[in-house]
């Protein structure tokens, strides 16, 4: 008979690493649902039932896109560190780091849009920040991007410090990867999953952020010195590659919850075989070069890295979901699983990821793109899989947390995982069917035909906000418990 995963609980070999790893969990919750507030403002707003004027609108829009970005890639880095800091030796002095410049960070982003009007999308595209139109002024855009440099420097040094780790502990990336296991030295012995997959994200998200990095100095330098042009599809291609390997690497930090907690369920462990490693080392390659999908109605592209951008949209997703995918209902099957919150919101958060690829790929298929990329189809699929996979494996992370040290669940606990699974389906099945039915996306105000599906999307969006809600509540009342568990 499988356990219930309490009894296998493993914490940070540090005391500080531990309580840091729950105060970015703590943050993490408290932003997020803060952001889901935000999300839930413009539901009500575009349905009418709570009108925002546009340029507030645009502002609360810049919050929710930049924050849920960050506070992803935050909070799953506080899954990736906790349990590879039992595999490697991790610098806890940059974990704190982190926190520091993400919390300066967040303070000037949100200083800029409130205060300062910033309201050019978290995208930020050039010559945007410098040409508002005298919706914002100089100091606004350099301040919102000011905010973003120092969150990515942060995050630059947290992967720095996952890389240095595993060289140490592995001898090079490239065991780290496994590619001894991979390439037919029988006697090698591959990682476990969490150096595999830690080092996949170190090597995608050092070159993300740097890119990034560039991008947002050029445009500081240009909201002050004007004459210093950026070639524009340059910035564009840049700032893409940056955010499409961004917020693919927080679902690939936060999943490494499924390979560790559910085989603490299940009694079977989750090894690092052949058809593992193939499957991670590809998604480092795919997922370096996918982001063209991003720029299929940008005619100025050279033809062959959108041909590219559409050809790997339908591989990329493949070789991790699909092995994740079989390997979790493998490992489930007639294990005499335990079903609890963590287990379940596990779960849950394959299907999110899983199911909200397919119409990612769909909008990665050029003449489809034509029609509906600039339709809430886009929101529709990234929801998806962000709210119901990503979010939903930190929810269970936490759950985990709390029940490995002592923490109880309750009849509230079960509705709220009903309801977060019901509501969420409903809510991004509302974007996309309005997605279809050719609603644009990013605009404050609806024409009359669209708003019921507006308002539709309010009452689950509110749904979903109340069950998150209590997953924080009760992750915060034991944070205590965890702090003190051995």
């Amino acid at each position: 008979m499988a356990n219930t995963g309490d009894s296998d609980f493993v914490a940070p070999p540090s005391r500080i690493g531990r309580q840091t790893v729950l105060a970015y969990l703590g943050v993490s919750g408290a932003v997020l649902l803060l952001l889901m507030l935000f999300g839930f403002l413009m539901r009500l707003s575009q349905g009418e039932l709570l009108p925002l004027p546009p340029e507030r609108f645009y502002q609360v829009m810049t919050a929710h896109g930049i924050g849920m970005v960050g506070v992803a890639g935050f909070s799953g880095a506080a899954v990736m560190w906790w349990f590879l800091s039992r595999a490697v030796k991790l610098s806890t002095a940059v974990l704190i780091a982190n926190l520091a410049l993400f919390l300066v960070g967040v303070v000037l982003i949100l200083g800029a849009v409130f205060l300062g009007g910033f309201a050019g999308a978290w995208t930020f595209l050039y010559p945007l920040p410098a040409l508002s139109g005298g919706q914002w002024g100089e100091s606004a855009a350099a301040t919102y991007l000011l905010g973003l440099l120092l969150v990515g420097v942060g995050f630059l040094l947290l992967y720095l410090d996952v890389a240095r780790a595993v060289i140490v502990r592995y001898g090079g990336l490239a065991r780290a990867l496994g590619w001894p296991s991979l390439f037919g030295d029988e006697t090698a012995e591959a990682p476990p999953p969490v150096v595999v997959i830690s080092s996949v994200v170190a090597i995608i998200n050092i070159a993300g952020i740097a890119v990034g990095a560039a991008i947002i100095a050029m445009s500081l330098v240009n909201i002050y010195l004007p004459a210093f042009a950026i070639d524009a599809l340059l910035a564009k291609n840049l700032i893409f590659f940056f955010g499409h390997v961004f917020i693919n690497a927080t679902i690939y930090m936060a999943v490494i919850a499924v390979y560790e907690i559910l085989p603490r369920y299940t009694g079977r462990p989750w090894p690092s075989g052949r058809i593992f490693l193939a499957a991670w080392n590809a998604t480092l390659l795919m997922v370096l070069i996918v982001y063209p999908h991003h720029l299929l109605m940008d005619f100025a592209m050279p033809v062959w890295m959108l041909v590219m951008g559409q050809v790997i949209s339908y591989a990329s997703g493949l070789p991790v979901l699909v092995v994740t995918t079989v390997a979790t209902l493998a490992n489930v099957h007639r294990s005499g699983i335990k079903w609890d919150l963590a287990s379940g919101l596990l779960v849950l958060s394959v299907f999110g990821w899983a199911a909200g690829i397919v119409p990612a790929i769909v909008d990665g298929t050029i003449v489809v793109n034509s029609v509906m990329h600039n339709t809430v189809w886009v929101p529709g699929h990234f929801h998806f899989y962000l709210l119901l996979g990503m979010v939903a494996m930190v929810f269970a992370f936490m759950y985990w947390l709390g029940k490995g040290a002592g923490a109880t669940e309750g009849a509230t606990d079960r509705a709220a995982l009903l309801v977060f699974a019901c509501a969420g389906v409903g809510f991004v099945g509302m974007f996309l069917y309005a997605g279809k039915e050719s609603v644009p996306r990013r605009w404050a105000v609806h024409l009359p035909e669209w708003i019921a599906y507006d308002r539709i999307a309010s009452v689950f969006a509110l749904l979903v906000v109340l069950a998150a809600a209590v997953f924080v509540l009760r992750f915060l009342l034991s944070v205590g418990r965890i702090a003190s568990a051995r």
